[in-house]
């Protein structure tokens, strides 16, 4: 007897979506769209195009690459680098709970910086502030002054 497996208009087979028949693979742009990583298929495959999407450390350049349980999935847009291992593969877009057991997170925190650090640091410049950091106050526009000598 032989199993003949039915496949869509273009000839190919079915795409594996999810767990129920023993799914084993996922589309890495589907599983990103399910996880809640991107706001749509359309971001995940261009940032996939984009370079910006790493699997097991290897580039991929394709939205249809297929990912499995285990593997792990660096992303890097918008200067944020965050690290997700598979945990299991998505059945829908669900809320953020449900998407969450998709995966674990590997992004290592932040370094918290000490203040009294970044004080000395700030007085060691010579009054120069660190890009984005805000207006000046009105005390460091005084110690400005005073630096440059316009009491």
């Amino acid at each position: 007897m032989t199993v003949r497996r039915q496949t869509g208009h273009s000839g190919q087979a079915p795409e594996v979506t999810g767990q129920e028949g023993g799914a084993q693979a996922q589309r890495l742009d589907r599983w990103l769209w399910f996880s809640r990583a991107v706001k749509s298929r359309t971001l995940a495959a261009a940032q996939i195009e984009a370079g910006k999407i790493r699997v097991n450390a290897v580039k991929i350049t394709k939205p249809s690459y297929t990912v499995k349980p285990g593997d792990v999935i660096t992303s890097a847009a918008n200067k944020d680098v965050r690290i997700l291992q598979v945990k299991a593969l998505g059945v829908r877009r669900g809320p953020a709970p449900e998407a969450q057991l998709l995966y674990e997170d590997k992004t290592p925190q932040p370094v918290a910086h000490d203040s009294s650090e970044a004080a000395r640091v700030q007085a060691h410049t010579g009054g120069r502030r660190e890009a984005g950091s805000g207006r000046p106050t009105k005390r460091d526009r005084r110690q400005l002054e005073r630096l440059q000598g316009r009491d």
